[in-house]
């Protein structure tokens, strides 16, 4: 497949990445500086000119160590998760590679297995996601799964029910949660319909059906909106009831990002800064900066103070009397 050019300010910021990049330009996922290079060369095409994404709260993304991204999907295809990915390489300092959990029928195909692997983008397993944060890199997350992308355009700002794997494995890894959301992605791709039947044939989950018919995304204005760190205290065997509790916490930040997201959308406001007031202070910035840097001593527990809910939680723990 031919691609352009390789633009000389992406591959300098390909080669800033602190990722354990060997002589021949791979680190020790297969993750190739070459692809990488090429990949986001084409993708900030499509992040700066065909879609004008304006990223707001980057700096809540920590500059070094394990973290997840947490967010919605928004649009038949995963045009949210390619941005998230450019947005964090193009506007953070110094870049950073996001790594996502591919959908498995992406390494069934030929070009693609070989290309989201150059790209780190791994096999959504849990032994990898595990692997990754314990090698205190930056994880991204869609907990709503492929019925996220699903959603019709007149569901496109609203969220689905959100699996609760991610909460445990930011238990189990000591890992913050940096909740987003994507606004745009619902007008980038109207869908319609979906038609299941037609994917299964192709291979796919599902293909997105249009108004105009093929699903060709469209060169509307997109955001991705950043909250502050979410931290959670615990070990990832909480029982069902904590691990939920945490789960519609995260879900509710990122209901509030989007709500922020659409109504700054309608007020015409592309451009000023955020007040993030009201989603988490500067010390809690500053303290998950620490933590991220590798001193984990303490957890910082957001604003609905988990940790008391996960106290009076605790007498449900035992089990009923006569249950095995």
């Amino acid at each position: 497949m031919p691609f352009p050019p390789i633009d000389p300010e992406i591959r300098e910021r390909v080669r800033r990445l602190e990722l354990a990049f060997n002589r021949f330009g791979y680190d020790p996922y297969g993750i190739s500086q070459e692809h990488l290079a090429q990949f986001f060369t084409v993708l900030a095409w499509f992040y700066r000119r065909y879609f004008k994404v304006q990223a707001f709260g980057v700096e809540h993304v920590p500059a070094r160590g394990r973290a997840m991204l947490i967010g919605n999907h928004s649009g038949g295809v995963a045009i949210d998760g390619a941005m998230v990915l450019a947005s964090i390489f193009l506007e953070k300092e110094p870049p950073r590679l996001a790594q996502g959990m591919a959908e498995k029928f992406l390494g069934k195909m030929p070009f693609s297995s070989e290309w989201t692997l150059r790209l780190g983008q791994l096999t959504g397993l849990p032994e990898h996601a595990t692997r990754l944060l314990l090698d205190d890199r930056l994880l991204m997350v869609f907990p709503e799964g492929a019925r996220g992308t699903a959603k019709l355009y007149k569901e496109r700002h609203s969220l689905v029910r959100f699996g609760t794997g991610f909460i445990r494995l930011a238990l189990e890894t000591r890992s913050p949660i940096i909740p987003f959301a994507f606004i745009g992605g619902g007008e980038v791709m109207p869908t319609i319909f979906n038609a299941y039947r037609l994917g299964r044939l192709l291979g796919v989950p599902y293909v997105p059906v249009t108004p105009y018919l093929i699903p060709v995304p469209r060169p509307e204005p997109c955001e991705v909106y950043y909250g502050p760190p979410m931290w959670f205290r615990g070990t990832g065997t909480e029982d069902d009831h904590v691990i939920d509790g945490y789960v519609e916490q995260v879900k509710a930040r990122v209901a509030a990002l989007i709500e922020l997201g659409v109504a700054r959308r309608k007020s015409g406001d592309r451009t000023s800064p955020v007040d993030w007031s009201a989603f988490g202070g500067v010390g809690e910035r500053a303290n998950a900066e620490r933590e991220v840097a590798g001193h984990h001593e303490a957890a910082v527990v957001t604003e609905a103070a988990p940790t008391r809910a996960a106290r009076r939680a605790k007498p449900a723990r035992r089990a009923p009397r006569g249950r095995r």
